[in-house]
């Protein structure tokens, strides 16, 4: 359990300076991945962490949830681990999406990294799921450019037996900038997607005949 009480001074910031930034900012850019390449009739959302305060970013979380919200976005698929929304200074991220009536789900796995493959599928059923119900979707992580991208991508190479790992990241990058799909862990993660898919649903089968004898 990450505590979230004294983890950052205020006064470590001149709060009338971040007012003025906050007042100026552009509004949170959302990335639509048109899924309709995959032959599958939607399109889902990709940003950055809304009211994120790190370095030079001084975001308004308010004001990042309302452009979400002119988006129509209901669900949001945050990978995003608790420390992360801490050190960005978003602690009470979870909780505040949800006052906003958005519905929320959790996957957090550290920036650069990637999930197991049991998690990714989890993801990825929980995502078609959303969906296939006709909700506007939104996947967040810190940049936008890692996790969220890596899960889209996973998600391309799911719906489609024909696309190769590197279009599904090119469509990523082309979407995302040239930044998408960060580390050469999340790179090959995607060129061994499929395979480890594979023998993930194999295990899983096996041990449903094993339990059910």
């Amino acid at each position: 359990m990450v505590n979230l009480t004294g983890t950052m001074r205020t006064s470590e910031f001149d709060s009338s300076d971040e007012e003025s930034e906050e007042e100026h900012q552009l509004p949170l850019q959302v990335s639509w991945l048109a899924l309709p390449m995959v032959n599958y009739h939607h399109f889902l959302g990709i940003c950055a962490l809304p009211g994120c305060k790190f370095k030079d970013v001084r975001r308004n979380l308010q004001k990042d949830l309302e452009e979400l919200k002119s988006h129509n976005i209901q669900d949001v698929f945050v990978f995003c681990t608790k420390g992360e929304m801490v050190k960005y200074r978003v602690p009470g991220l979870l909780e505040s999406y949800q006052q906003q009536g958005f519905t929320v789900y959790h996957y957090p796995f550290p920036d650069g990294s990637v999930p197991d493959i049991a998690n990714c599928w989890k993801i990825l059923e929980e995502l078609r799921i959303c969906l296939e119900n006709d909700k506007r979707t939104l996947l967040q992580c810190y940049g936008g450019l890692g996790c969220s991208s890596l899960i889209a991508a996973c998600l391309l190479l799911q719906l489609s037996d024909t696309m190769l790992p590197a279009e599904a990241i090119d469509h990523l990058r082309e979407l995302r900038g040239a930044r998408a799909i960060q580390t050469v862990k999340q790179y090959n993660y995607l060129h061994d997607f499929r395979d480890n898919v594979a023998t993930y649903l194999a295990t899983k089968d096996a041990a449903a005949r094993s339990v059910s004898r």
